[in-house]
């Protein structure tokens, strides 16, 4: 229980395979194979284990390119450490050819790390250790009730199979292990945080859990369908079908248009919802993850604003309004913004703050318009008061 984030979970897994290896002599196993759809930590996790990154090729569809993947294992067999692999796939979708993947990692005498970041898809459904996983770090956060992002770390087990056990992370002050496999300074987890994930495991029991993990998978794939005529879905499985996420890709949209993925992302606001994950994991596009916890009627009200927002779109795209002044562009609109005595846009103060009609949902002001995010990521602006204020 001790890592305090996923990123640290990854390490702690690495590690546990890095000593794995090195407790049979096979010391020159110093080789990570991570496919090029998988979250940037992984190949930062590897490389803070002492690991070198190879990356295996996708194919078109989002699917681990096998071909690649045979090509990369014959050329490095004897190198090979371990292979980092997100299941379902960061493309939202289940990877066909899992077990044959972990197998051909195996055949070299390689472990596999199965990234728990999409758990949600998983759980009461399928076992990492059945398909082919050595070690896997499970995320609570979205999966087990404690809040993504902003709201909660990303604490949870690194769970293991029985040949790894001795190598987990321990206690710094005990003698069974080396300093050097405690990696963080809360021992035994997050003492805030484990009980509320104890609490709902409790409650939801085994079959709770199951039909969570498959409302998340029929929310995802509602939405798919939905809005797959306004927005093409990027990656679907060989049957059409997402697992819990799926990716709406506006490139074509924005080359036709002027129109971009940051646009629709801002507008949302003026709907009232907080945009999807924008540009991953790939740029100009939208990942919707509706987990199990939103209702008919909010991802009804989602899929409203999307679609109306593409009727936005598609008059930029006729020319009745300029790809410069525009509800998208200009948006989100603040009360601020709208309570002036002059308005000099092409469209109403009505349109800009209650696009589907005063009924449509509680409004929610957004507080502040736009900002340069990429200035504001590459130069540091400090607000705090200088040291004379406090006199």
């Amino acid at each position: 229980m001790q890592p305090n984030a996923g990123s640290q979970g990854e390490y702690a897994g690495l590690l546990a395979i890095k000593a794995y290896h090195e407790s049979r002599g096979d010391t020159d196993r110093d080789l990570c194979l991570i496919p090029s759809s998988a979250h940037g930590t992984n190949a930062a996790s590897a490389a803070l284990a002492g690991m070198r990154v190879v990356v295996v090729a996708c194919r078109e569809n989002g699917d681990v390119d096998l071909d690649d993947l045979r090509a990369k294992i014959a050329e490095h067999a004897d190198r090979i450490a371990a292979l980092m692999i997100t299941y379902p796939s960061t493309h939202g979708v289940y990877e066909h050819d899992v077990a044959d993947i972990c197998a051909a990692v195996h055949d070299v005498g390689g472990q596999v790390y199965v990234d728990g970041a999409n758990l949600n898809a998983l759980v009461g459904l399928a076992r990492p250790g059945k398909f082919g996983g050595d070690v896997s770090h499970l995320n609570l956060h979205k999966t087990f009730c404690i809040p993504h992002g902003g709201g909660g770390p990303g604490v949870g087990p690194v769970a293991v199979r029985s040949h790894l056990a001795p190598f987990l992370p321990g206690h710094p002050l005990a003698d069974e292990l080396p300093d050097e496999h405690t990696v963080s300074s809360a021992p035994y987890g997050s003492a805030s945080i484990l009980p509320i994930t104890w609490a709902y495991i409790r409650m939801m029991g085994a079959a709770g859990l199951r039909e969570a993990t498959l409302t998340a998978i029929a929310s995802a794939n509602y939405v798919a369908r939905r809005l797959d005529e306004y927005y093409p879905v990027l990656y679907t499985g060989e049957n059409g079908m997402v697992a819990h996420e799926c990716i709406l890709d506006l490139r074509a949209i924005t080359k036709a248009t002027g129109v971009t993925v940051d646009d629709v992302a801002k507008r949302l606001a003026d709907y009232g919802f907080h945009a999807p994950t924008m540009s991953f994991p790939v740029a100009g596009t939208l990942m919707v993850e509706p987990t199990e916890s939103e209702s008919l009627a909010e991802v009804d009200a989602f899929c409203d604003a999307m679609i109306a927002i593409r009727a936005e779109i598609d008059k930029v795209g006729a020319g009745v309004w300029t790809v410069e002044d525009n509800p998208l562009r200009n948006a989100p609109h603040t009360a601020e913004c709208l309570l002036v005595a002059e308005w000099n846009h092409p469209y109403t103060r009505e349109q800009a703050a209650y696009p589907l009609g005063k009924g449509f949902r509680p409004k929610v002001w957004p507080p502040v318009r736009r900002i340069d995010g990429a200035y504001g990521d590459r130069n540091l602006v400090c607000s705090c008061p200088p040291v004379e204020a406090f006199a």
